[in-house]
C-alpha cells in the first residue's frame, strides 16, 4: 500500500494545534534556557529536550507521515513570534528534530507506533544534540564526571519529553481527537 501524499484540512489543524501549544512551551524553555546555562548549565539537556514534543505528540495521535515535521515548524513559528530574535534557532531544530523524527518513523514505513519506538527516536535525538552542543558550549571545561552527566542529560531530556508527550497523545487518542481529525 503506498503511502498517503495528501494531508487533509483537520491533520493541519490538528498540526497547528499541537504546534502553537508546543511553540509557546519552547518559548518558555527558551526564556529560561539563559539562567539555566549561567546558572546551572550541568541541566541544559533537560531544558532543551522539550523540543522532541511537538513531533512525539503529533506522530502518536495521528499517526501518519510528515506530522512530526510540520508540527515543529509551526510550533517554531510561535515560539519565533516570543523570542524573533532566536528564529533561525527554532527553526533550524524543529527541521532536525522533525526530520530525525520523520526518517525514524519513515524506516518503518510508518506502521510502527509502539512506545519503544519513540523513545529510540529520544535517544537518537539527544545523541545528536548532544554531540553539535558538546562544541558549542565546551564541555570540556567540566571535570569528567560533569561531562558525562552533562551529556547524559541531553539524552534523558528528550526522553523524559517523549514520556510526557506520548501521555498528552494517548490521552488525546483516547478523547476522540484523532478519529475527528481524518486522512
Amino acid at each position: 500500500m503506498a503511502a498517503r501524499t495528501r494531508i487533509s484540512t483537520s491533520v493541519l489543524l490538528t498540526c497547528a494545534a499541537i504546534g502553537v501549544a508546543t511553540g509557546v512551551l519552547q518559548a518558555g524553555a527558551g526564556a529560561i534556557s539563559g539562567f539555566v546555562s549561567a546558572g546551572a548549565p550541568i541541566l541544559y539537556g533537560l531544558v532543551l529536550g522539550v523540543h522532541v514534543l511537538p513531533g512525539v505528540v503529533a506522530q502518536e495521535l495521528l499517526r501518519r507521515p510528515w506530522v512530526a515535521l510540520i508540527t515543529h515548524l509551526v510550533a517554531a513559528l510561535v515560539a519565533s513570534a516570543v523570542v524573533p530574535l532566536w528564529i533561525g534557532r527554532y527553526i533550524g531544530t524543529a527541521l532536525l528534530i522533525g526530520a530525525l523524527q520523520e526518517l525514524i518513523a519513515a524506516v518503518s514505513r510508518y506502521q510502527r507506533w509502539e512506545p519503544w519506538r519513540f523513545f529510540l527516536s529520544a535517544v537518537i535525538v539527544g545523541a545528536v544534540i548532544a554531540v553539535a552542543i558538546w562544541f558549542a558550549a565546551d564541555v570540556t571545561r567540566f571535570p569528567l564526571w560533569g561531562q558525562i552527566v552533562y551529556v547524559a542529560l541531553f539524552i534523558v531530556g528528550p526522553v523524559a519529553w517523549t514520556a510526557v508527550g506520548l501521555a498528552i497523545g494517548s490521552a488525546l487518542r483516547r478523547a476522540g481527537v484523532a478519529r475527528r481529525s481524518r486522512s
